[in-house]
């Protein structure tokens, strides 16, 4: 009994010390950091903050250096957030230090979450997290960091979440997200594009460097200059237990997802699974061989899955060339390809060279494969696809689309790109897609914009609503249960407001909605025409 009140003591002592504290620019360090007499700086609450305190900045452009100074603990992390959807901008125009992190810098701590901040103009890194656990990144934005929007060293326990990465690696070396030597990470729904030069990196996302059970998940990669979408790297050291599924990744002037080891350390255990790769200057999916300049030694790959990815259009944009699947390293070992779409690639599945251990089966090859290196394998699909409209970057199936049912169960996900379970009819399909009778709804939401639909069924005008943060372009197009084009809108230039679309007295039945920000596909809705 005695035991069960000191309990409870501590639980309510612990419960009370938990504060909550504001920041303004028009506040004051000396106030007491309360709504109506908030702080000035974002570092006088890193300073202050213990388990459990959290602080909310308010809107304005804060032009400091944040370094949390305290840990938080299990249960009760320390949380930085911005005030009721306040727009807040941390601001390194003139800060400068002498070291290799970050504009918010995370070094040596526990149990801390930053969530909707913007950084902006930093020296080096945007936000960093170094020799950290149970570390929480989610729904920020980075913008012009010389080094990597996000980056991760040496940590455990990290998610990584819901963040737009614009503009890092502004001629800097790392990548736009860089996860090196940690472990236990989740990386998913995060944006990235439209990257710097770089100098020595510059890659979408890359698990590197040690890096273990890491997942790579449901983010949405493209327009970057001279770099690969999402990378796995050993680099030097043993790397290993890495998933990579249910991202899309285009328009990169480089190959869209890959997989290397540059200095010699083993990588082992990569799963490529439900990523659609599309329209990259290279290939769609690499092994790759390739090596840092001063190393000429062995490439050890072990153990790799590509399975049920959809790879469209690669080589066939910046002038490039490439597979939409290849293999390229002479000590590869144990590699599957399986279950694949392979449509319209210079060349469809190639091997160039691999050491031992390969299986190709049951993928569908659409387009040129006369390639030298390239392979068909056993029980592929010859022909189209059949998608829905590949023009609009919709990949799923046409209900007589020959990749359905012709997939193999072995190794075959359980869900698909959308979290449809598989399989759904007779047997599993080929591709990133399972085909149901409601396809048509693309799972593929702009992180910058809620858009909704209605009214759906339709009987002579429908809305969208478009609740976004930036200004830009929208327009519309509305195609039928067939695939064809049967409405384009003129572009709007608008950040929040509603645009009404008139019937047209198109014809009743099932229509797919897509709704394209400047020149790339934000989201898709079905709609129901009465």
């Amino acid at each position: 009994m005695k035991i069960s009140i000191i309990i409870i003591l501590l639980l309510v002592s612990f419960i009370v010390n938990a504060n909550t504290y504001y920041v303004a620019t028009n506040g004051n360090d000396t106030n007491q950091g309360t709504n109506t007499q908030a702080w000035a700086s974002i570092q006088k609450t890193a300073n202050t903050l213990v388990a459990g305190d959290t602080v909310f900045i308010k809107a304005g452009t804060y032009n400091e250096r944040v370094i949390v100074k305290n840990s938080g603990a299990a249960n009760n992390y320390i949380v930085f957030s911005n005030y009721q959807n306040d727009e807040v901008i941390i601001d390194g125009n003139g800060i400068t230090w002498w070291d290799w992190d970050g504009l918010f810098n995370i070094t040596d701590r526990s149990y801390v979450k930053i969530t909707g901040l913007n950084i902006k103009n930093s020296y080096y890194g945007g936000i960093w997290a170094e020799n950290s656990d149970h570390i929480i990144i989610n729904n920020n934005y980075t913008y012009n960091t010389i080094s990597c929007g996000i980056g991760i060293w040496s940590s455990s326990n990290i998610t990584v979440s819901d963040n737009e990465v614009e503009l890092a690696c502004n001629d800097g070396e790392q990548e736009c997200i860089s996860i090196a030597n940690s472990h236990n990470c989740l990386i998913t729904n995060n944006h990235v594009h439209n990257n710097g030069p770089g100098t020595n990196g510059g890659e979408g996302i890359d698990v590197k460097a040690g890096s273990h059970d890491v997942v790579v998940s449901h983010n949405r990669i493209h327009n970057l200059n001279n770099r690969i979408g999402i990378y796995a790297d050993a680099w030097d050291t043993h790397t290993y237990n890495i998933d990579i599924i249910q991202n899309k990744v285009y328009n990169c002037e480089n190959s869209g997802l890959a997989v290397a080891t540059e200095r010699g350390g083993l990588i082992e255990n990569i799963n490529f699974i439900n990523n659609i790769s599309c329209l990259n200057k290279w290939g769609g999916i690499e092994l790759g061989g390739w090596t840092d300049d001063s190393y000429s030694g062995p490439t050890p790959i072990k153990n790799v899955k590509i399975i049920n990815n959809t790879c469209y259009k690669n080589g066939s944009t910046f002038g490039g060339w490439g597979f939409g699947i290849n293999v390229n390293n002479p000590y590869a070992e144990n590699v599957v390809i399986r279950n694949n779409i392979c449509s319209q690639n210079n060349a469809q599945i190639g091997v160039e060279n691999i050491l031992s251990g390969l299986i190709i089966d049951h993928n569908l090859i659409d387009g040129a494969n006369n390639a030298t290196a390239a392979l068909f394998g056993s029980d592929s699909i010859i022909g189209s696809p059949l998608f829905i409209s590949a023009d609009a970057s919709n990949f799923q199936l046409l209900n007589n689309s020959p990749a359905i049912d012709n997939a193999s169960p072995t190794n075959a996900p359980s869900l698909d790109f959308i979290n449809i379970n598989r399989p759904y009819g007779a047997d599993y399909d080929i591709g990133a897609y399972e085909y149901t009778p409601s396809s048509g709804i693309l799972h593929n939401t702009y992180n910058d914009s809620i858009i909704k639909v209605f009214p759906n069924p339709v009987s002579d005008k429908f809305r969208v609503l478009v609740n976004g943060n930036k200004l830009q372009n929208y327009s519309i197009k509305l195609y039928n249960s067939n695939g064809k084009l049967v409405y384009k809108g003129i572009s709007i230039k608008i950040r929040k407001g509603v645009i009404i679309i008139d019937r047209n007295n198109l014809p009743s039945g099932i229509y797919l909605l897509n709704i394209i920000s400047n020149n790339q596909l934000i989201a898709a809705k079905k709609l129901i025409f009465e």
